[in-house]
């Protein structure tokens, strides 16, 4: 059997809501709600952190971001009660990403679109790309999603050509240049990141869907408390309550319709039976500031906070052959998990020393049972742009404890019981919080999580 290609599509900002399949409304996306036919839908899947660069790292590496030491977005600085915790700015050079890994099997190694690990020095043609297209320091498309975009890896396009398109567009060209060596495509949508920027055509469409559902009439927002980091702390935070902003919804179409027309051109030149295709998120939706354009509803808040929102993905996985088409698992799976998983895919030695944290998802994906794993644990000891504050937490079974450092609070919930987690069962189960949070306490150690220390100026200031 040849070894499988690999296509690795990462959305931005992306919320677990925001796929009809996971039961969007409002939002269209056909060509994705096919995907998850034609393979499993995973209902507990995470990123391994409430922001970007972090749990792109951890794609890459196979491990937790608090052990690589890229725990924020990088360039991100912001203090409240706290300081910020001193974090790594780049993707280390030594560590071996999954793309390395691949390569030096022999595989065609691709990256499109947003890498944000770091400057120059550090891109992915340093990381094991054989090719990087658009690529580079930026964490968003400053210049918008029109060209010209100004992308420095990304020559500009004709004006008014749109960036999802046109990274699609590229890795199409890719493929179709492929030759006869299996290939690794990394395809980071920048999309649906802000700024919110749609087609007008689809925007109009959208307008006038929102006005047919009556979603223009009922409340889009609730204004709630000040932000809790010093460069927001006149503004509020302000969460958005219904899926319903035109804008937002013409970003996941074009997502949609790309996705559409890539998994087209691998059918056309034969290939799809030979390609395991990924899709999911870098982190939970923007829900709570910067707009607030999208609503994880049932789940609490969004990206930057260390609630459901923040980190529950949607992910999905087509690997013909071998997945049941239209399965669903409900094991909690992690970012780390990707690159054992596809070494064990493509019948490769594991690398244990590199991708600690990750377990193969193999098993799953055969329907052969559950994964041997204590926890899946998180670390964001930052303020971000969004309203959360700085914490750490893990999940165990059905249960996720959360600590928060401003004040050393813990809150726990039963997630299958109350996946808003809305009910706070610390006060109830101290005994089942103290064993939790002893074993969130050890893994941190064992990575050499950072702690963010009190910030001597905030008295003073608010």
């Amino acid at each position: 059997m040849p070894r499988p290609n690999f296509i690795f599509i990462l959305l931005d900002d992306m919320g677990w809501k925001d796929l009809a399949c996971y039961g969007s409304g409002f939002y269209e996306t056909p060509n994705l709600d096919r995907l998850a036919r034609e393979g499993v839908r995973f209902t507990d899947a995470y990123a391994a952190c409430p922001v970007c660069s972090p749990t792109r790292a951890s794609i890459m590496t196979g491990r937790y971001p608090a052990r690589v030491g890229v725990t924020n977005y990088i360039r991100g600085e912001a203090r409240g009660r706290l300081l910020s915790a001193p974090y790594v700015d780049h993707l280390p050079l030594e560590e071996r990403t999954v793309a390395r890994a691949l390569k030096g099997a022999g595989y065609s190694t691709w990256h499109v679109g947003k890498w944000h690990l770091g400057g120059e020095d550090y891109w992915p043609d340093r990381h094991g790309f054989d090719v990087n297209v658009a690529g580079c320091h930026m964490g968003m498309p400053t210049s918008g999603y029109f060209s010209p975009y100004n992308i420095p890896t990304l020559p500009d396009g004709p004006d008014g050509e749109y960036l999802t398109d046109r990274l699609t567009d590229e890795a199409i060209r890719l493929i179709h240049a492929g030759g006869d060596r299996p290939f690794f495509l990394y395809l980071a949508y920048y999309a649906v990141h802000i700024p919110i920027q749609g087609k007008p055509d689809y925007v109009r469409e959208f307008q006038a869907k929102a006005e047919r559902l009556g979603l223009d009439r009922v409340k889009t927002f609730e204004v709630g408390e000040p932000f809790p980091c010093e460069h927001k702390n006149d503004q509020r935070v302000t969460r958005r309550l219904v899926q319903s902003d035109p804008g937002y919804a013409s970003m996941v179409r074009s997502v949609d319709e790309n996705v559409g027309r890539l998994l087209k051109t691998v059918e056309e030149i034969g290939q799809a039976q030979n390609t395991v295709v990924f899709f999911t998120s870098d982190n939970g939706g923007l829900a709570t500031s910067e707009g607030s354009p999208t609503c994880n509803a049932p789940l609490a808040e969004g990206k930057g906070w260390m609630y459901e929102g923040g980190t529950r993905e949607p992910l999905l996985v087509r690997w013909p052959g071998v997945v049941e088409p239209g399965a669903t698992c409900s094991v909690p799976v992690t970012s780390p998990d990707f690159y054992p998983t596809m070494l064990e895919m493509a019948a490769l030695e594991p690398m244990p020393e590199q991708h600690c944290d990750g377990v193969s998802l193999v098993p799953l994906l055969k329907g052969e049972g559950a994964l041997d794993r204590e926890a899946i644990y998180w670390h964001y000891p930052h303020y971000g742009n969004q309203g959360g504050t700085p914490g750490c937490s893990l999940r165990a079974g059905d249960y996720k404890l959360i600590e928060f450092f401003e004040d050393g609070r813990l809150e726990l919930y039963n997630l299958r019981e109350d996946v808003s987690e809305e009910r706070n069962l610390a006060p109830d189960e101290p005994e089942r919080a103290r064993e939790l949070h002893d074993m969130l306490v050890r893994w941190r150690e064992s990575v050499q999580a950072r702690i963010p220390e009190p910030n001597p100026d905030w008295e003073r200031q608010v």
